[in-house]
């Protein structure tokens, strides 16, 4: 395994929030309806009561555009304003061109850069830390960091494994600088090995579209879970201790852990082996479920408006995904 990113990042700031999430809800219920699983089977091994999916004519972008659009004026800024436009996800509209390069058409980003990070569900994380990078190095000063999924269309409804996971939604932060140096530090890393056990099989160059491929669903998602959680409760451990000793700091000094919301296990593992108790951890996949990249900023977002985090607050974020991927940020919320 590597890490990636090693040292402090400092000179950056998350200065204001935006989401949007589909008016779609699909219960578990609603599931069983047309597959062989109940409520509480689904509840009981993920933690995950409903999700929300998106119209058939809602891509991604559409989601990004609002939660953009409402991170704008919370903090602000004009589009015309915006430096780069980040979009991460795993569900694009289109192979080409980037989701990011519609986005920034929609909200009148006429200035900006704009490409896609495609690092799983850990994208939130590597694209905040591009940012942080950018920022901090002072080539730029607003950026537009978006994680936005509409998974629903990429998952084979037919595999219990998979299709009781996950769901759409959106978010956006903007990235600032800042003389407090309030992004302490970043960990990043991959594990190309785990590759096969999460991946879509076809549509790429690898395995370009055929009607077999069609037939045989590979152009949806495959998913060794068992792998996928051994690799998740060690990695998620590992990088969190990285960064909390990069900064001098322990598990007593942060106020939040917003993990990746994949799986309540997951999570509920990884906060005990950290050390975290009840209170320092926030989870939402219950109503959610793995909104991949879109998941660390809905939870930030309703951590802000119900009070679980506050100005002033160290916030320990960390996200997992195919790849295999990791990465973990330190910060200090300052909204």
């Amino acid at each position: 395994m590597i890490g990636l990113r090693r040292g402090l990042v400092r000179g950056a700031r998350i200065s204001a929030l935006g989401v949007h999430v589909p008016e779609r809800v699909m219960t578990n219920d609603e599931i069983s309806r047309f597959l062989d699983t109940s409520d509480e089977w689904i509840a009981s091994r993920t933690g995950i009561r409903e999700r929300r999916i998106a119209r058939p004519d809602e891509a991604a972008s559409d989601l990004a555009e609002v939660a953009a659009r409402r991170c704008l004026e919370s903090g602000g800024v004009d589009p015309t304003d915006l430096d780069l436009v980040i979009v991460t996800t795993i569900s694009p509209d289109h192979m080409m061109p980037a989701t990011a390069s519609i986005v920034c058409e929609r909200i009148g980003a006429v200035n900006a850069g704009a490409f896609d990070i495609q690092a799983g569900c850990t994208g939130f994380v590597y694209g905040l830390a591009t940012a942080a990078a950018f920022v901090s190095a002072n080539i730029y000063q607003n950026v537009l960091v978006l994680g936005a999924e509409v998974l629903s269309k990429i998952l084979d409804w037919e595999d219990r494994g998979t299709c009781v996971l996950f769901g759409d939604g959106a978010g956006a932060v903007l990235v600032q600088p800042t003389d407090n140096g309030s992004i302490f530090s970043f960990d990043l890393g991959n594990d190309g090995s785990g590759a096969p056990f999460l991946n879509i099989p076809a549509g790429g160059t690898r395995e370009p579209a055929t009607l077999e491929t069609v037939r045989a669903h590979r152009h949806t998602m495959h998913m060794t879970g068992s792998e996928v959680f051994k690799f998740a409760t060690r990695t998620v451990v590992k990088s969190c201790a990285k960064v909390l000793g990069d900064a001098g700091l322990s598990v007593a000094d942060v106020d939040l852990f917003v993990p990746h919301q994949a799986n309540i296990r997951i999570i509920e593992w990884a906060a005990r082996r950290l050390g975290f108790d009840e209170r320092q951890v926030f989870a939402n996949l219950d109503r959610y479920g793995n909104t991949s990249c879109a998941s660390i900023p809905l939870c930030l977002h309703e951590a802000c408006q119900t009070g679980r985090l506050k100005k002033g607050d160290t916030l320990l974020m960390a996200g997992f995904g195919s790849g295999l991927t990791w990465g973990s940020c330190l910060t200090r919320w300052e909204l």
